[in-house]
């Protein structure tokens, strides 16, 4: 016999393979460390539950839609305070008062008597309308029971029955009892209800005006940044800017605040007001506090510029839209139009855009330029811009030392007559006899205009830019006078100097670019020489007063609030040859880019419109000199040049060679090699052609003495 048996105890260890069970582990959160006291523990919860986003999220909801049905209540009560007194009329006298507009103050104060006058006619009307009352409800009661019967008559004439005289009389009495049974019904649930009407009617209010801070308000409302200009919006940023008296004046202009502003303006990518000051209040406390009133405006400070125009106690506003000022502008027409041209005389540079995003045009007939700020803010590419545009003008000569020697301005080689490109003393010593030739150029033309007051000439553009390496030069010459300084022996400093002092009258200007200003690197006599002063973004107030003056700082320009590496190209600029609004000392102005390819087509193009210019570049002055293959050198591509010209090239060529040549001195070079200068229209010149043989004849007798 086969016996069954059964296993009752229960397997312990797992089932392994395919057939295994999934086996989930539970991890439980840990538990509270019990040797932490109670109250410890308590408190990290109470702390974790409070700053729970969605604890956060029900606390502003519960805040907000209370405030709400508050503030509606107070606004509500306002309305109906101001509907039934005085008080609007009041807040604008005061107002008025505040702003010293004492005609607005009289007609406001004649607009409250006749108020006042109509109030007391009401009032007065209200003692008699008792009696009045009663009397009307008497004879209507009695008229309407008149109609009643009348129609009853009628009904019981009509009908044969009596009875009918009271039917309407009766239906009238049942109709007026059921209204009084459906307001017995009604009644108790209305004054139920009634209490929650109105405070929903006060949150709609209140919901509608979003009365509420804005800390409670959801996360996409929250932020306010970007938010349009209104003019209350304005007048709290004022009210709340720090400056007590401007907070107590509009604390009594109430609701009125309002009436410090101007209509607010669209101005290109923002908008623009202006604000009259209360009396007490001074333009210069708004000024000192633009920051703060950019952040009350929620803008960033760069988005909020003030001027002060001429209207006094008055603010001009100028208020970005929110982000506009990071977008870049458009290119330079003159990249987009190939076909653009010059006019020195007459015309004016396309520099850039205003704050309004209008075309700001610079006119640089007879003005001297100074372009200065911080390192690497696009003062080159701001000064080469306008260079680039009045080299369309083909009557415009330029000179350019770049004291940086990068290549900045190599596209001008065979468009400038002089070109110095480097950073060392020598090039500054170069750049340096380079404005003494200007100079020299100079007194020359106010000689001719002695002789003949009407006597024209083309403009001669001279360019440094990086000056303050030149400033700052240390070396001296033989007579142990320094190229660099800012004293009465400094030759770079003379030169630049009497040129401003003279140059305009027979158009020859100098332009300047340096950076990061001092009274060491840029002279005071020398800035101020500038009629047309720009500055990109600057460390200090004070370098500000350098750069534009004080005239224009005091009228409220501050580079030095340009945000350095992110407002690059951006300049503030002083000068009467570009259209300032009207009582403002200065405009800010964000510049076209061009970079160096689209400059070099921009300069293929003015060649094409002079005939060969041969840009002189100058070499050691040290080394021994070929005379006659530097003459050669500088008459270039010209058929022939004055024999004065040509001294005066070699003069530049190389200043310690040839900086004291005389006529004598360069015929004596020529005799006898058939390039002796000769009398063409009455004047001394020098013909290529002979020079080219001279050299030729040279070469080949040079040949043939070493055959020998």
């Amino acid at each position: 016999m086969t016996e069954n048996v059964i296993d009752l105890h229960k397997p312990t260890d797992p089932p392994t393979g395919a057939n295994a069970p999934t086996v989930l582990t539970v991890v439980p959160a840990p538990a509270p460390d019990p040797r932490l006291p109670l109250w410890v523990r308590s408190g990290r919860a109470v702390k974790a539950a409070a700053t729970d986003e969605h604890t956060k999220t029900v606390v502003r909801a519960v805040a907000r839609h209370s405030l709400y049905t508050f503030n509606g209540g107070r606004i509500v009560a306002r309305r109906t305070w101001d509907g039934r007194t005085g008080a609007r009329y009041e807040r604008m006298i005061r107002a008025a008062e505040v702003a010293g507009n004492l005609e607005v103050a009289e007609e406001w104060e004649e607009r409250l008597q006749r108020f006042r006058q109509a109030r007391h006619h009401r009032r007065m009307d209200l003692l008699h309308s008792p009696v009045e009352a009663a009397k009307g409800a008497a004879v209507g009661t009695g008229m309407g029971i008149g109609v009643l019967v009348a129609l009853g008559v009628i009904m019981a004439i009509n009908s044969k029955h009596p009875g009918d005289v009271i039917t309407p009389l009766a239906a009238t009495i049942d109709f007026i009892a059921t209204l009084i049974r459906i307001v017995q019904v009604v009644w108790g649930p209305a004054l139920t209800i009634a209490p929650f009407l109105a405070l929903l009617a006060l949150w709609s209010v209140g919901a509608h005006q979003k009365a509420a801070p804005s800390w409670s308000m959801p996360e996409h409302q929250r932020s306010s940044e970007g938010e349009p200009i209104t003019p209350s919006i304005v007048v709290k940023a004022l009210r709340d800017l720090g400056v007590p008296a401007l907070r107590n004046a509009i604390k009594e202009m109430g609701d009125a605040g309002a009436s410090m502003l101007g209509p607010i303006r669209i101005a290109g990518c923002g908008v623009e007001v202006d604000v009259t000051l209360p009396s007490g209040v001074s333009t210069i406390e708004v000024q000192n506090r633009r920051r703060k009133l950019a952040e009350n405006l929620t803008r960033h400070e760069h988005e909020v510029f003030i001027t002060i125009p001429e209207a006094a106690r008055t603010v001009r506003l100028w208020i970005a839209d929110s982000g506009a000022l990071d977008e870049p502008i458009g290119p330079s027409p003159l990249v987009t139009d190939e076909t653009a041209t010059a006019d020195y005389k007459k015309g004016k540079a396309p520099w850039g855009q205003d704050l309004r995003g209008d075309a700001a045009q610079l006119s640089l007939f007879q003005r001297h330029l100074l372009v200065t700020g911080l390192s690497n803010q696009g003062k080159t590419a701001s000064l080469r811009a306008l260079a680039l545009w009045a080299a369309l003008d083909k009557t415009v000569e330029f000179r350019i030392a770049d004291l940086k020697g990068v290549g900045d301005w190599g596209m001008f080689d065979g468009l400038a007559s002089v070109l110095i490109q480097g950073p060392t003393d020598d090039d500054v010593v170069d750049a340096t006899w380079m404005v003494e030739d200007a100079l020299d150029e100079m007194n020359r033309r106010i000689g001719v205009r002695q002789q003949d007051p009407k006597a024209q000439f083309n403009p001669l553009v001279v360019i440094v830019d990086e000056a303050q390496v030149a400033f700052m030069c240390p070396v001296k010459d033989d007579q142990k006078n320094p190229y660099g300084g800012s004293k009465a022996t400094s030759r770079y400093f003379m030169a630049v100097r009497r040129i401003h002092n003279q140059g305009r009258a027979v158009d020859v200007l100098m332009w300047q670019g340096t950076q990061d200003p001092t009274d060491q690197n840029l002279p005071k006599l020398v800035r101020e020489g500038a009629h047309t002063r720009a500055s990109l973004a600057l460390g200090t107030e004070q370098q500000a007063r350098m750069a534009l003056g004080d005239k224009a700082v005091d009228g409220g320009a501050a580079p030095h609030l340009l945000r350095q590496g992110l407002d690059k190209g951006t300049l503030v600029v002083a000068s009467d040859g570009i259209a300032v609004p009207a009582g403002q000392a200065s405009i800010t102005v964000r510049t076209h880019f061009i970079d160096d390819d689209a400059a070099k087509a921009i300069c293929d193009r003015a060649k094409a419109l002079r005939s060969g210019i041969t840009t002189l570049r100058v070499v050691d002055q040290r080394e021994e000199r070929d005379a006659l293959a530097d003459i050669a050198a500088v008459i270039g591509t010209d058929a022939r040049v004055l024999t004065q010209d040509v001294i005066k090239r070699l003069a530049v060529l190389a200043p310690n060679v040839y900086g004291d040549w005389s006529f004598t001195n360069l015929t004596s070079v020529l005799d006898g090699t058939g390039a002796e200068p000769y009398k063409s229209d009455g004047r001394m010149t020098i013909a290529r052609d002979r020079i080219a043989r001279a050299l030729a004849d040279r070469d080949n007798q040079g040949s043939a003495s070493a055959s020998e």
